[in-house]
């Protein structure tokens, strides 16, 4: 009987934790597609980042050199998130910008590190972007949103 009642117990407490995790961690997004199709339409570098929240090396992406006016979009989704005009050298080997466009980017915390920091993601597709930061230039909003390359697709203004 002791048995019995210890594992309706531990059943009890697995799934009632399970359920409220899920519950925490599930979003939802306009755009949703199962890994298949994620991985069908992205190329491995963008799925690390956009689907796995991984990061790329610093310093290794094309759209660090653009300063041309355009509009830099989702990967995933093509959900305008940033402007050339607020872009600026961060130093750091990622795109950076001053300012997302309002309301294209989701935010959510990240302690993979061991410290919190804000993470970003695509509010269209949910797809990590990177994260932002509290040390962006002070003549505009003081943040520096630290961005993946490969989450991004570049589009030239006037096109």
């Amino acid at each position: 009987m002791l048995k019995k009642m210890s594992f309706i117990l531990l059943l009890t407490l697995f799934v009632g934790c399970q359920g409220e995790a899920q519950e925490q961690k599930k979003e939802a997004f306009a755009v949703q597609k199962t890994t298949a199709q994620w991985k069908a339409t992205l190329t491995p570098d963008q799925f690390y980042i956009l689907r796995e929240e991984g990061t790329e090396r610093p310093f290794t992406s094309d759209l660090l050199a653009i300063k041309k006016p355009g509009t830099f979009k989702c990967a995933g989704c093509g959900t305008p998130l940033f402007k050339t005009k607020h872009k600026f050298d961060s130093g750091t080997g990622w795109p950076s910008f001053d300012r997302a466009i309002e309301g294209n980017v989701a935010y959510s915390t990240d302690n993979k590190l061991g410290y919190t920091r804000v993470e970003e993601h695509c509010a269209t597709c949910g797809g990590h972007l990177g994260h932002v930061f509290d040390d962006g230039p002070r003549a505009t909003t003081g943040k520096r949103h630290c961005i993946n390359g490969d989450a991004l697709v570049f589009e030239p203004a006037n096109q």
